[in-house]
């Protein structure tokens, strides 16, 4: 412990230390603004940078509302490269003064007459690169938010029915309504899902952010969200109304909550609150379960039971589980639960900021939770954690594209992990 709160105080001391240097380069290049030289932009700096990696650090080791979490996390890493791209200029002109003075050569640092400084032209040059990426999270916002992009993920379950072997299913996942602009968009990402014939499609909750009525201009294209074996959903954290503060009473709360149950069915969805559902081919049955948000860092009241959710599945071969959050899957799900195949969430967004590749993937959200973006196995368990179909927060997303998930059943032992 004593080791570990060392190495913390270091990485502060470390990373203030570095932004009081890029702080000097900063200074150059604008050391003609009257504004640069002044105390309280100096101290206002160094106050900004520790609150930043203070609240970065807490972010990390400490269990704090996941928005501020958010907050903090994403602030730091988007300025982290543009420092990073900076960096290079602040040390390029270093050089160069430590050259010209073990040299003596005092006469290059004097400019002409009407020209700009060497520092001066480097540090303006290094913020200009710097900006680079502060560009591509801009187009990020323009074109990333409705970028749909199809991920295709073999399910390997041994006990599956041999009816089911084949079967494709669809998920989408952190709808979002409230947030959308662009109705087109949002209906050509329908027709990508539906275009991949899927047999049967699951929506693994926040269909809005605050209210109900947010989806209601959009309800026409969610109805068209058809498929030959049912289409199934769940509740998330966003759903409940919880984020909304002006109800006027426990009761008009209430009814947005029925509102929005009301919705998914006249959507034609299949809502499970606590409950599973019997998912019948050429006579044989898998068990289809739906959970409502239980979320293990949240503030908000924890919904979901699973007791009720799972009971009267005894007898299925194979469970698969809709639950929203992804931190109840280890939380509850792989301790207490080992009946459930695979468990499909959604929640994290990917932060909506990040890389992921085929054999890599990083964002910061993955400093609040453990799985966050694709499959995970834990011995016979799997999870998948879809990264969304809408937004929050800005309006975009930058290396971190809403999902589509096409998964094929295969009623046999994956073949890769039987190799490691």
């Amino acid at each position: 412990m004593q080791s570990q709160l060392f190495t913390i105080i270091l990485l502060g001391l470390g990373l203030l230390l570095f932004d009081q240097y890029l702080f000097s380069g900063f200074a150059a290049a604008f050391k003609k603004r009257g504004f640069i030289n002044k105390k309280w932009f100096k101290q206002g700096y160094t106050v900004f940078s520790i609150i930043l990696i203070t609240g970065t650090i807490v972010s990390i080791y400490m269990n704090i509302p996941v928005g501020v979490r958010a907050v903090f996390l994403m602030l730091f890493f988007v300025l982290m490269i543009v420092k990073v791209t900076f960096l290079p200029f602040v040390l390029a002109d270093d050089i160069r003064r430590l050259i010209v003075k073990l040299t003596n050569k005092s006469a290059l640092t004097e400019p002409k007459k009407d020209t700009i400084p060497r520092s001066e032209f480097l540090m303006k040059a290094g913020l200009i690169t710097g900006a680079v990426p502060l560009a591509g999270i801009g187009y990020g916002i323009m074109a990333g938010a409705y970028d749909y992009r199809v991920r295709y993920q073999n399910l390997y379950l041994p006990n599956l029915p041999k009816s089911f072997d084949g079967i494709k299913i669809g998920q989408i996942s952190d709808i979002h309504s409230g947030s959308f602009y662009n109705k087109n968009a949002v209906k050509g990402g329908i027709d990508i899902l539906l275009g991949q014939k899927p047999d049967v499609i699951f929506f693994t909750g926040d269909l809005v952010n605050k209210k109900t009525d947010e989806v209601y201009g959009y309800q026409d294209i969610f109805s068209k969200v058809k498929a030959p074996l049912g289409v199934f959903s769940t509740l998330g954290n966003h759903d409940y109304g919880d984020y909304y503060h002006d109800w006027s009473s426990p009761a008009a709360k209430k009814k947005n909550l029925d509102d929005l149950i009301v919705t998914h069915k006249n959507m034609g969805w299949d809502l499970l609150l606590n409950e599973n559902r019997r998912l019948k081919v050429n006579g044989e049955e898998i068990g289809i379960l739906g959970c409502e948000n239980w979320g293990e860092l949240t503030r908000f009241p924890k919904y979901g039971k699973m007791e009720p959710t799972i009971k009267g599945t005894e007898d299925l071969p194979v469970k698969l589980l809709l639950s929203h959050d992804p931190s109840h899957w280890r939380a509850q799900i792989l301790p207490h639960y080992p009946q459930v195949d695979v468990m499909f969430s959604g929640h994290t967004h990917g932060m909506q900021f990040g890389v992921r590749a085929e054999h890599f993937q990083w964002s910061p959200v993955e400093y609040v939770y453990k799985e966050w973006a694709g499959l995970y196995h834990e011995g016979n368990q799997q999870l998948y954690v879809n990264v969304g179909y809408g937004f929050l927060g800005f309006p975009g997303r930058v290396g971190i594209l809403p999902e589509i998930t096409i998964f094929t059943l295969r009623s046999a032992h994956d073949p890769l992990l039987q190799k490691v």
